[in-house]
């Protein structure tokens, strides 16, 4: 088992804010599940209408259907909204144009993958490239005499560009086809110059900004070099991320924001030096310990004030307060709505999920931080003088770990003394809340924004614990975890548990790493096997039936506990060939299952070892088979390095 790195096929940690898998398949599901079905038709007629103020209202009005409701989402979906609204783009109206971005906008946060390949599909990359220039030229003039610039027009201008900006994000985010295209706009000087005008600008904005450009720079070399090229772009970065230097960042009218926000793009400018690292000199980056003097010292705190129970809590209370059902009267013309109107309930709502994406983030950040720290050595036994002097060159494996330790960022191995630290804020964070994941009953979460990002951090909280005790060198005697995981293993399959079973199977992960560093020293229960057990048996990826049984493994290996390593050992058995085997051979948990019952009977001194000794002749037979196996492999791989080919 290894560490938890990130995924570039599916770039996004969290495809859909809205998750819609709940959901029957198929148009008349989604109409069944929808109370809004009959304002739909309107809406596609209006946006074809001669009338400006018709076509404004059209756009306005899938904002607000579309709003935590994946049913209509859906419905508009099936009607061609994205292709309507993308020919909105090109309206002679600009207040048109601004409202069909911001609904593309909010299409692309609440659907993911699906739509943003779909926006893709029908091209609407050709007219958010013509943009990029026109609002770069406008903002320049705006910077440069605010006085001769209305507030209605810049405002209409800053909200422009966090729309685009924020449908660049997530195609770059969801669609590999999408960022080859972005990466040959050259978003990068454009994107940067939000930042280094951060406190003339509203900060939404700059974290749209901020937030493309994480996303950029997520292992994707274009970006990553023209970063790095630049000393004035890293420069920049680090003053917003580094905590001594962290200006506070106003509203674009001289106000301060909140902390929430700040926080925020503090964080997303981290996270974009890690994705950088190493920098080059000249910049000033290269001379500082990132992981060590910025990146942790802004993390830790984020992660400590993440309650995310209390968080759960009131969220309730205030969807509690407020119908989140739209009204259709509020859909009339007459009475326009505006797209990025919220009463005081969405607000407070709006920066409690800022808050938790920020915990998320910091928890993806950490995560690459822990997977980029060097595995602890085995301990070299028996090795001699004469072994090394017979092979004059490394072998594959220090070969690559060499290459390895070289383009680690300076310092980054001093961060291995914050791993102790670590575990003790993340712990808290892999407890599921009552908000955490979709009803087992079936239907959506009573606030799926919420649902979705707490679910994700639970996740991402289970990478990194899984990268910190895979990280962790030697067991430490007389300390014991405390991570407990319950659930009905059954209930996982339902539609719209997802993510629920995502979390358990990263959990299953975590405690094969907690098993490794502590074996020998947790206290097994029934309950714990019988749960792994459960699990191994009811799931069908050959991957987390090997996790399960190396946690079984390690569980195994206590030494007063001989009932339970007789009951492991026993179920170890049934992944071995045997005459009376009615379901084909699993390849990978039958070579860990071997491998588990020869390293757990490799002390013969043990208590539990009494188990092997009254199991009979098939046990005895195991091991020999397995020694046997063992010793070939040894000498096949003496064999082929002394050819030196």
């Amino acid at each position: 088992m290894g560490k938890s790195q990130k995924k570039k096929q599916m770039r996004r940690h969290n495809p859909m804010r809205v998750p819609d898998s709940h959901l029957p398949k198929g148009l008349a599901g989604a109409s069944a599940s929808s109370s809004k079905s009959e304002a739909i038709l309107p809406i596609i007629q209006k946006m074809e209408s001669v009338d400006s103020a018709e076509r404004k209202w059209a756009c306005v009005a899938v904002s607000n259907l579309i709003q935590n409701d994946p049913a209509t989402r859906r419905l508009l979906q099936g009607k061609n909204v994205v292709g309507a609204l993308i020919t909105r783009l090109s309206d002679s109206e600009e207040e048109v144009v601004v409202e069909a971005a911001g609904a593309l906008r909010n299409l692309c946060i609440d659907g993911g993958y699906d739509i943003c390949g779909e926006m893709y599909n029908k091209n609407i990359l050709s007219p958010l490239k013509s943009f990029v220039p026109k609002i770069s030229t406008t903002l320049s003039q705006f910077l440069e005499n605010p006085q001769d610039a209305p507030e209605n027009a810049q405002k209409l201008v800053y909200e422009f560009a966090e729309n685009v900006i924020t449908i660049f994000w997530c195609l770059s985010e969801t669609s590999n086809k999408a960022l080859t295209t972005i990466n040959e706009i050259g978003l990068v000087p454009f994107l940067v110059s939000f930042l280094a005008a951060r406190d003339k600008l509203p900060l939404t904005t700059v974290t749209s900004a901020a937030q493309c450009l994480y996303v950029l720079s997520d292992d994707n070399f274009a970006a990553v070099g023209e970063i790095r090229a630049n000393a004035a772009y890293t420069a920049c970065l680090l003053s917003i991320g580094k905590p001594d230097d962290a200006p506070t960042v106003t509203n674009g009218k001289g106000k301060e924001v909140s902390n929430e926000r700040q926080t925020a793009l503090r964080v997303l400018c981290c996270g974009i030096l890690k994705n950088v690292s190493p920098i080059p000199p000249p910049s000033i980056a290269a001379t500082i310990d990132l992981d060590k003097d910025v990146i942790l010292p802004t993390l830790q705190p984020v992660l400590a004030s993440a309650y995310l129970h209390e968080t759960s809590n009131n969220v309730q209370h205030l969807i509690a307060q407020e119908d989140t059902i739209p009204a259709l009267d509020k859909l009339s013309i007459k009475n326009t709505p505006k797209s990025d109107h919220k009463s005081p309930i969405e607000l407070q709502l709006e920066l409690i999920e800022v808050k938790l994406r920020t915990v998320q983030l910091s928890l993806e950040i950490l995560t690459s931080i822990c997977a980029t720290l060097p595995d602890p050595e085995p301990v070299q036994e028996n090795a001699s003088a004469d072994d090394g002097a017979e092979d004059d060159g490394m072998d594959d494996e220090e070969d690559e770990d060499m290459m390895e330790e070289e383009l680690q960022p300076e310092g980054s191995g001093s961060t291995s003394t914050f791993l102790p630290t670590l575990v003790a804020p993340l712990l808290p964070l892999i407890h599921p809340t009552t908000l955490s994941f979709p009803p087992l009953t079936g239907g959506p979460s009573p606030h799926p924004p919420t649902t979705s990002v707490l679910s994700a951090i639970h996740i991402c909280a289970m990478e990194c614990l899984n990268n910190i005790f895979f990280s962790l060198a030697t067991p430490k005697k007389g300390q014991s975890s405390n991570v407990s995981l319950k659930s009905d293993v059954d209930e996982l399959q339902h539609p719209g548990q997802e993510r629920r079973r995502e979390m358990w199977q990263l959990a299953v992960g975590v405690l094969w790493g907690i098993g490794i560093v502590w074996k020998g020293v947790l206290v097994p229960t029934d309950a714990q096997v019988q749960l792994l057990i459960q699990f191994c048996e009811t799931s069908d990826d050959q991957a987390v039936k090997v996790k399960c049984i190396g946690t079984l493994e390690c569980l195994a290996q206590h030494p007063q506990s001989v009932d339970t390593n007789r009951v492991i050992s026993t179920y170890l058995l049934t992944h071995l060939p045997s005459p009376t085997r009615s379901t084909p051979l699993l390849v990978e948990p039958c070579l860990q299952a071997l491998s588990a019952l020869i390293d757990i009977y490799s002390d013969e001194s043990l208590p539990y070892d009494i188990n092997f000794r009254q199991s009979g002749k098939r046990e005895r037979e195991l091991r020999r088979r397995g020694e046997e196996v063992r010793d070939n492999l040894v000498a096949f791989v003496e064999y082929r390095r002394a050819l030196k080919l």
